[in-house]
């Protein structure tokens, strides 16, 4: 039987690390086997492009940016995610293609068709079962995101960009409420976790 793909979203500064580790436990108590992973990244071309696009102090161009996350993506589900859904086990992801058209396209300025284009190209029909999107107001996200003590290039960028990229998301999930469900991150790591396990509880 195929594994359940799920993904974590949200503005930086929202807690997703955070709370990943606390749901990849919560689903491991209930013998489900899991494969931790995350975007850019979760394999060795994966890493090396993401320290490629969050290292970058002059930033590259949008589409240049969009082009390296979807291949990172390629390689991500060629070598970690497709091989693991197709043993049994469950992925849980750091970010997937929603942030692609959150960042990218409506943070940068890609066209959202662009985006989509490539979706197409390099996942075909696959689309995450269940994504945990973490809504934060952007100013309480940056205030929280700016205790980190080396932010990389996104956690540099202004306040208007980050409005955009909560619109995004919050888009795509009116635009797939059966897939995406908004977290309100907003409250004390307790108050998140007890809105995440009712929701867990429901999906598994």
């Amino acid at each position: 039987m195929r594994g359940k793909f799920i993904t974590l979203e949200g503005i930086d500064g929202a807690g997703k690390s955070t709370h990943l580790h606390w749901i990849a436990r919560f689903l491991r108590r209930r013998g489900i086997k899991l494969r931790l992973t995350r975007e850019p990244g979760g394999t060795r071309t994966g890493e090396k492009l993401r320290r490629l696009v969050l290292g970058s102090q002059a930033g590259l161009h949008p589409e240049t940016e969009t082009l390296l996350m979807f291949a990172a993506r390629r390689e991500h589900l060629d070598k970690v995610i497709l091989p693991a859904l197709k043993t049994g086990q469950w992925v849980l992801c750091d970010r997937f293609t929603d942030a692609t058209y959150a960042y990218q396209s409506a943070g940068s300025g890609v066209a959202w068709n662009k985006v989509g284009v490539l979706e197409r190209w390099v996942q075909a029909n696959l689309q995450p079962d269940l994504t945990l999107l973490f809504d934060i107001d952007p100013a309480v996200g940056r205030r929280r995101a700016g205790r980190r003590r080396d932010p990389d290039r996104f956690e540099r960028e202004k306040s208007a960009y980050y409005r955009r990229v909560r619109q995004a998301y919050l888009k795509r999930a009116r635009n797939d409420p059966r897939r995406v469900r908004v977290i309100d991150a907003s409250g004390s790591v307790s108050e998140v976790h007890q809105r995440l396990e009712i929701l867990l509880t429901s999906y598994c």
